[in-house]
């Protein structure tokens, strides 16, 4: 189930990033969709630990 929540949480976090970061050009996104993979996966071990 972590690795479920994980995978879940790195991809959305991923895509937030990218679709925030786009309309101010490549490397933005880039940068955001790392920064948003990298909270995902924060925030899904998070919830995996304290609710399940």
């Amino acid at each position: 189930m972590e690795k479920l929540l994980v995978f879940i949480g790195t991809f959305a976090g991923g895509w937030i990033g990218w679709v925030v970061g786009q309309p101010f050009g490549m490397f933005a996104a880039i940068m955001g969709s790392m920064v948003g993979t990298g909270l995902g996966l924060y925030y899904g071990r998070k919830i995996m630990r304290d609710h399940f």
